[in-house]
């Protein structure tokens, strides 16, 4: 499949200028960004055909290259399938274009908020009969995953104490390097992201923030569910990290043979001798 034109892609004429290039990039780089759109594989598409149309456009070397010779001047390059723009979250967009501070923290522009962090989503696969699915059921489920801390309230500190801010990216959980044209942001080795070490971790949850354990749900099977049947259950996840919310339980259904009847959609079937 042939590739769209890089001017194309950004909604910018040939004549359009280093500035002109930057906005509309990061027009559309915000506009399609993964984070923003986390279930949407276009707009995944998108970022990454903006980011590949930018890192060629904004070269003005390759630039030249690709107003003389179309895609086959730029080639393997300019990235194409398997390109990575290197923007980690849509925080880095900001970075680039200077609006860092937007995510700003107490201690200055080069600070963010620390990223909340949503649960894992859970998956749990119950095998039921032939009569349970025809006619729904109760069900009570031993879910293991991880919880909440209660010593601690999930801030990973002991008693009286509290997290202190990471020195090697100032609490912004990133730290910057050059790479080529770009000023990159990546995720701060020291703290993992959080932004804030732990000198005193809580006892219980050894500084996670939560503990594994073991919940028990009642779940209701509806009447008529088959094999690959799903039921999702808000909430019923493991919990988030850095005040971010708990994941979703999806229950798989697996409905196990009968002896006798054999289900084809909605009908029961049996063979018997005549």
């Amino acid at each position: 499949m042939s590739k769209r034109d890089y001017y194309e892609i950004l909604s910018i004429g040939k004549t359009a200028t280093e500035t002109e290039i930057k906005a509309a990039y990061r027009k559309l780089a915000i506009q399609h960004h993964p984070d923003k759109n986390p279930d949407d594989h276009t707009a995944e598409e998108k970022f990454k055909e903006a980011a590949e149309a930018y890192s060629v456009l904004s070269d003005p070397q390759k630039r030249a290259a690709y107003d003389r010779f179309g895609h086959q001047g730029v080639g393997a390059g300019a990235g194409g399938a398997g390109f990575n723009p290197g923007f980690s979250n849509i925080e880095d967009i900001f970075d680039l274009f200077g609006f860092g501070d937007m995510f700003g923290g107490q201690s200055g522009g080069n600070s963010r908020r620390t990223v909340a962090q949503r649960g894992a989503d859970l998956r749990y696969d119950l095998e039921i009969s032939l009569e349970e699915a025809a006619l729904g059921k109760e069900e009570k489920l031993r879910i293991p995953r991880l919880e909440t801390c209660e010593v601690c309230n999930g801030k990973g500190t002991e008693k009286g104490t509290e997290p202190q801010t990471c020195p090697t990216c100032s609490g912004s959980g990133q730290t910057r390097y050059q790479q080529g044209f770009f000023s990159v942001m990546r995720t701060c080795p020291t703290c993992s992201g959080r932004g804030q070490i732990i000198k005193n971790p809580c006892k219980k949850c050894r500084g996670a923030g939560r503990i594994e354990k073991e919940k028990t749900l009642e779940v209701k099977i509806p009447a008529g569910v088959e094999t690959g049947s799903r039921l999702r259950i808000n909430g019923e996840g493991e919990a988030g990290a850095q005040g971010g919310g708990s994941g979703d339980l999806f229950v798989v259904i697996h409905v196990k043979e009968h002896e006798i009847f054999e289900r084809q959609g909605a009908n029961l079937y049996s063979a018997a001798p005549i």
